[in-house]
């Protein structure tokens, strides 16, 4: 299959690049600026596919730019002529007191979080749609169903996502286009998250709220940790691992979410009753031929014990 992931400088993208070619994919792995800021992750990649003897591909993408977009599916196009999956795993993380965020730094996280994959399915899904086939992979998030403090944008914009994803599952599925949400848990390790979040830029109120609360952000990162199993290899491989294995099964046979977490934070069962209940809302609608097939609708759902 010809795979395009988004955000796969480091962390889980790369990891998920680096599997999927490793299972036999041609896998385009996207970052901003492959000549600049990206360039040491772009030349690991080729390292990597040179060292393995593996299809993986170095495309610049950004998904805060429509050109970036057009030009690497255009790469895409002239290359391989089609595209069968899409990865929309590009994220960044907001860490503090939510009142703290100015409106223009939330406004940024939407944008990277939430629009940034309207422009990329707007360049790809034409494609797709020509092919009457393809799989929309999206990484979302447990924290849009059990929402942790002190990352208000963060998961705010995930929930967006999150909601994206499922309207689109249903004005995609009659041109033959699949859906899967993967719900990764907490991951610390392996991951660029924490090193590169942002933090609340008004500096005044994020100082009122710490006499009360200072010791909860300071133990937050070490707390997330603490959840986690430490490894030779990060957990987060598992992410990359359940994605390899969605991309592989059968067309209409993939679930619609997947669950990848250590924690047991309480997300799957919030995700099996919301199952339920979005299969129950479009038959009284009569669209249930708008949903998955098969049981993937209400199952499917995938806990990585330790």
């Amino acid at each position: 299959m010809v795979i395009i992931i988004t955000g796969a400088g480091t962390g889980m993208g790369r990891l998920t690049a680096r599997s999927l070619a490793l299972a036999g994919h041609t896998v385009y792995a996207s970052m901003r600026n492959i000549d600049a800021s990206d360039a040491d992750n772009a030349a690991e990649h080729r390292a990597f596919a040179e060292e393995h003897g593996v299809d993986l591909r170095v495309v610049e993408l950004d998904v805060l730019s429509d050109e970036s977009a057009q030009a690497a599916a255009r790469t895409i196009q002239q290359e391989q002529g089609r595209l069968d999956v899409l990865v929309h795993n590009a994220a960044h993380l907001y860490v503090g007191i939510t009142e703290a965020f100015t409106p223009e730094q939330v406004m940024r996280g939407l944008d990277t979080n939430v629009v940034g994959a309207l422009r990329v399915n707007r360049v790809f899904l034409p494609m797709m749609r020509r092919q009457r086939s393809g799989l929309l992979v999206w990484v979302g998030s447990g924290s849009t169903r059990v929402v942790p403090p002190f990352l208000g944008p963060y998961t705010a914009a995930k929930a967006a996502f999150d909601s994206f994803a499922e309207s689109v599952s249903y004005e995609t599925i009659k041109f033959g286009i699949e859906t899967t949400i993967v719900m990764p848990g907490i991951f610390v390790e392996g991951t660029a998250h924490f090193p590169n979040a942002e933090f609340p830029a008004d500096a005044g109120i994020q100082q009122e709220y710490l006499a009360l609360y200072q010791s909860y952000l300071d133990r937050n990162e070490e707390a997330s940790r603490g959840m986690t199993l430490p490894g030779p290899t990060p957990q987060v491989q598992s992410v990359a691992d359940e994605i390899v294995r969605v991309v592989g099964l059968p067309a209409g046979s993939r679930p619609f979410r997947t669950t990848v977490d250590y924690t047991g934070a309480g997300d799957i069962p919030v995700n099996e009753a919301a199952a339920r209940s979005r299969r129950q809302f479009m038959e009284r609608m009569t669209f249930a031929d708008l949903l998955p097939a098969g049981p993937a609708v209400v199952d499917g759902l995938n806990l990585k014990a330790p």
